[in-house]
């Protein structure tokens, strides 16, 4: 899976999300990542989802002072918090409201400071209400310095029971 594929057919910026620490426009102490989006089919399915691997999320950006974690290079948590964000919004941006069950990472290479870094992360299958997104942090030589699964829980109940707490 890569943001270049010429299978994609649409790509969106997504808004920032508030007080986001990852994506948000109004924390001061966050990382202010801009995810695009890609699909590689305009729409989804009549039940508004699309199909595992056919939405891409992606953002460029680098990790500075603020997420430093060994001296020169990111803290885990920041990376961990990066693709915890991309994978989330894959797995909506594929029309599941869902939330996280289950994480897990590899840490491949240190992620230096001041560096181009891309993350990407994409819906790899989905059984029932699981729902399972893979993401990762690419260097700038195309290394993959940090990946990621996630099992999230379609659950969209629970966001219409709580819809005033998801408002701006």
């Amino acid at each position: 899976m890569n943001a270049d594929s010429d299978a994609f057919v649409l790509t969106k910026t997504l808004p920032y999300h508030g007080w986001c620490f990852v994506c948000g426009d109004e924390n001061p102490h966050g990382i202010g990542l801009i995810w695009q989006a890609s699909f590689k089919q305009e729409t989804p399915d009549a039940e508004g989802h699309f199909p595992p691997g056919s939405v891409l999320i992606f953002a460029d950006f680098q990790f500075t002072l603020a997420q430093q974690g060994p001296p020169g290079h990111a803290h885990g948590g920041a990376s961990a918090s990066v693709i915890d964000e991309a994978m989330g919004a894959s797995v909506w941006q594929s029309g599941y409201r869902a939330l996280l069950a289950h994480y897990e990472l590899d840490y491949k290479l240190p992620v230096p400071l001041n560096a181009s870094v891309r993350v990407e992360a994409w819906v790899e299958k989905v059984n029932g209400r699981k729902v399972y997104a893979r993401g990762r942090l690419l260097l700038a030589d195309g290394q993959v310095a940090v990946e990621g699964t996630g099992l999230y829980l379609h659950i969209p109940d629970f966001f219409e029971e709580n819809k005033r707490l998801f408002r701006k």
